[in-house]
């Protein structure tokens, strides 16, 4: 997950995803982390979301009822939940 990556520095991603942010915070890309992949993670790194939600240049996603009438009928229909979550780590269009 990256952001348990950004959140450990002896982690062998944190370097790759540290380099993400520094462009993000000139306005060379934008990263998005999706709140439920931060709830999630929190069971592996405790503290991540809040460690996260400090850092000024990650847009957190958030996971409304939208999102959750999608997911639950997504997981109804048979779709695992690892493309549930994918499609909602997926950012909507900007216009």
């Amino acid at each position: 997950m990256t952001t348990t990556a950004l959140h450990d520095p002896k982690d062998p991603h944190n370097e790759a995803v540290a380099a993400f942010y520094v462009q993000a915070s000139g306005g060379l890309s934008t990263l998005y982390a999706p709140v439920l992949s931060l709830t999630t993670g929190d069971t592996e790194r405790p503290g991540l979301p809040a460690y996260i939600q400090g850092l000024r240049f990650i847009t957190i996603e958030p996971f409304d009822i939208a999102a959750a009438l999608t997911a639950t009928e997504l997981l109804h229909t048979g779709h695992p939940w690892a493309a549930v979550h994918a499609i909602h780590a997926a950012p909507a269009p900007r216009c």
